[in-house]
C-alpha cells in the first residue's frame, strides 16, 4: 500500500500535541484517544487492527488485529481521512508530559523498534507490527522490553517520550546501559537485551530494580527520562488512600493540623 506524504507541525512544549495536514484523499491513523481535534472535511472511521491490510481481505485484517491484540492494545485503529476538496488538519495530543518524536521511517531503514505505549499516530501506510526479543534474559525479565511494537513503511510516525528526550546514536560495539522503562524506541540494527544488576545489594537497596537493558550498536536509540510507569508508581504512594501523605502543600499550620488529626 502506497504511503501517504503528508505535513506536520509539533506545538507546546511539557504537553505536546501534533497536527497533521491532510491533502484531499490523503489519511493517517492514531492510537485510540490520541485524537484532539479535526477541521472540517474529515471523517473517522474506527477499523479492525491497524489499517496497513485493508485490501488483504479478512485474514490481513485479522492478522493485524492479532498484532496489536499481543502489544496489549486495542483491537482497532482509528483512520482519519480527507474527504473534503481542500488541506484539512487532524490534531493528536500526548498523553502525558513529554515530547513527540516524528520520525521518517525512510531515513531509519524502513523499521522502527518502539514501546507498546509510545505510538501516538502515524500516516496511513505505516504497518503496526510487533517485535519479540528470542533471548531468554529478555523474555524472561523484560518486562515493558519483551514484546515491543514494529513500525514499517516509508512514510511518517510519531511516538511519545515522557519527560526529556535523549538521542543516541551508537557506534558498532558501543554499550549503553538503561533502565528497562526508559527506553522509547531504537533501530533494528540495535542488539536489545535485559541484564541482571550483578551485584545482590544494589539490587535489593538501589531502588533501581533487578534488571536494565542493554543498547548495543551500530544504530540510532531514543531514551525518555520519565517512563509512565514510574510516573504512575509516584502518584500512587504519594496518595492518601495508598498510604501517602501531601508534603510541601499548604501552611505550616496546616501540616500541625493533619498531624494532630491522626
Amino acid at each position: 500500500m502506497a504511503m501517504d506524504v503528508v505535513d506536520y507541525e509539533i506545538f507546546g512544549n511539557e504537553m505536546q500535541y501534533v497536527e497533521v495536514e491532510l491533502d484531499p484523499g490523503e489519511a493517517a491513523i492514531g492510537e485510540a484517544g490520541a485524537m484532539m481535534l479535526m477541521e472540517d472535511g474529515i471523517q473517522m472511521d474506527t477499523i479492525f487492527g491497524d489499517g496497513s491490510a485493508q485490501q488483504g481481505g479478512l485474514f490481513g485484517k485479522l492478522l493485524g488485529a492479532g498484532k496489536r491484540l499481543l502489544t496489549g492494545e486495542s483491537l482497532f485503529t482509528t483512520i482519519f481521512h480527507n474527504e473534503g476538496r481542500n488541506k484539512s488538519r487532524v490534531a493528536f495530543a500526548a498523553p502525558y508530559p513529554g515530547k513527540i518524536v516524528p520520525v521518517d521511517l525512510t531515513t531509519v531503514g524502513g523499521t522502527l523498534i518502539c514501546q507498546k505505549d509510545s505510538f501516538l499516530c502515524a500516516a496511513r501506510g505505516v504497518s503496526l507490527g510487533i517485535a519479540f526479543n528470542r533471548k531468554l534474559g529478555t523474555g524472561l525479565f523484560g518486562g515493558e522490553g519483551f514484546i515491543m511494537q514494529k513500525l514499517e513503511g516509508d512514510g511518517m510516525a510519531f511516538v511519545h517520550a515522557g519527560g526529556t528526550l535523549a538521542v543516541r546514536d551508537l557506534a558498532p560495539g558501543e554499550v549503553l546501559r538503561v533502565d528497562t522503562g526508559c527506553v522509547v524506541a531504537f533501530q533494528p540494527s540495535v542488539d536489545f537485551d535485559i541484564q541482571y544488576v550483578g551485584k545482590l545489594k544494589s539490587a535489593l537497596f538501589s531502588g533501581e530494580g533487578l534488571f536494565f537493558a542493554t543498547l548495543r550498536g551500530p544504530g540510532r536509540v531514543w531514551l525518555q527520562s520519565l517512563p509512565l510507569s514510574r510516573l504512575a508508581n509516584r502518584i500512587v504512594m504519594a496518595a492518601p488512600a495508598a498510604g501517602g501523605q501531601s508534603r510541601g502543600e499548604g501552611s505550616l499550620l496546616g501540616g500541625l493540623l493533619d498531624g494532630d488529626n491522626e
